[in-house]
């Protein structure tokens, strides 16, 4: 049963003014996830000419780095201060990327419109999954990719994602995640083959080193005990 105390989607806005400013941890946290994941994501698509939905975006860590690789990124996302953040340092890059409102139970596209779909720290907040996956797979394309990560649901990633990260070291906000809410592997890859995505790849994602500031930083690790990511395609 989910706990009501948990799952606060309610962060991103409160950070929202200091999101680029690399001033808070966890937000920082989240900035160095996004190097990570692309050593995996780069393998498996050129992004360059790409169109490609952030589904999750909040302050576009994830939408820069894919327009800074040529895509043509919108970003979708429910916090609204968070939004206002990334348009706001989008265009003081200079970058060309539309953001906006909205949940993953509802996208505002129609279908078969996107290359690509990319929903990282996301799935396990939702408050719909086999819809959010049915809307992944309604906007994109035939033969379109969709690249994810998200948490596994057991008694060692609960240990870690929950009582470390946020209860003991505070890496992450206390009540981020709701461990009810976590995603076995088999699970997803059941869940994405029942609106037609079929799993391509699967990698653990975890710690690779720490800065020194004192942060860890990320990339693809072999076990997908706690955290993982991976891909699955659209069936042409």
């Amino acid at each position: 049963m989910a706990d009501r105390t948990r799952n606060d989607l309610a962060i991103y806005d409160k950070v929202a003014a200091q999101w680029w400013s690399d001033e808070i941890r966890w937000v920082r946290t989240l900035k160095n996830l996004v190097p990570g994941r692309f050593r995996h994501f780069d393998k498996q698509i050129n992004w360059s000419g790409k169109r490609v939905l952030d589904l999750g975006c909040a302050g576009g860590f994830m939408a820069e780095a894919l327009a800074a690789r040529g895509a043509q990124v919108t970003g979708i996302d429910p916090a609204a201060e968070a939004l206002e953040a990334a348009r706001a340092h989008a265009a003081s890059e200079g970058l060309d990327i539309r953001y906006d409102k909205g949940v993953g139970e509802a996208l505002p596209y129609e279908d078969g419109v996107f290359d690509a779909v990319v929903c990282v720290d996301v799935l396990e907040h939702v408050a719909d999954l086999d819809q959010t996956l049915a809307e992944v797979a309604r906007v994109l394309k035939p033969g379109g990719r969709f690249f994810y990560d998200t948490i596994n649901r057991n008694a060692l990633a609960s240990f870690v994602a929950v009582t470390m990260a946020e209860d003991v070291v505070g890496i992450l906000p206390k009540g981020t995640h709701d461990p009810a809410m976590f995603i076995k592997p088999r699970d997803l890859r059941d869940a994405m083959a029942r609106v037609g995505l079929a799993e391509e790849t699967l990698t653990g994602l975890g710690p690779r080193g720490i800065t020194r500031r004192g942060d860890l930083t990320f990339g693809p690790v072999p076990v997908t005990w706690i955290q993982y990511m991976g891909t699955a395609k659209k069936a042409a």
